[in-house]
């Protein structure tokens, strides 16, 4: 009995909830630190054009949001909370992607 408890504790852990609305990021901090992570590299971008970026990409999701599926939303969500720099260009970029491969 012991073991079915602490997998249900362990399990409960995974379960990610999803809004009705797009998540909130913090696109600042997500920015700086991916920037800083490719510090060195020809990478050409600046803080503030990351920024533009990922708002330009939340106002996409604003309106493709509700007409996205639970389980949709909660794969993608999930896969942004993973690595602790979330990103609005990657959500949008999941959710599309499912969305293309559901088509037949």
């Amino acid at each position: 009995m012991p073991f079915s408890i602490s997998m249900m504790i362990v399990g409960s852990q995974l379960l990610i909830p999803v809004a009705d609305t797009v998540p909130k990021f913090d696109v600042a901090r997500s920015c700086k630190l991916d920037l800083a992570a490719t510090a060195g590299l020809s990478v050409g971008q600046s803080p503030k054009s990351c920024v533009n970026d990922e708002q330009k990409a939340r106002r996409q999701l604003g309106s493709l949001w509700s007409k996205m599926s639970g389980p949709q939303k909660e794969s993608c969500v999930g896969q942004e909370a993973v690595g602790g720099t979330p990103s609005y260009v990657s959500l949008l970029t999941c959710l599309q992607m499912d969305q293309w491969a559901r088509k037949p």
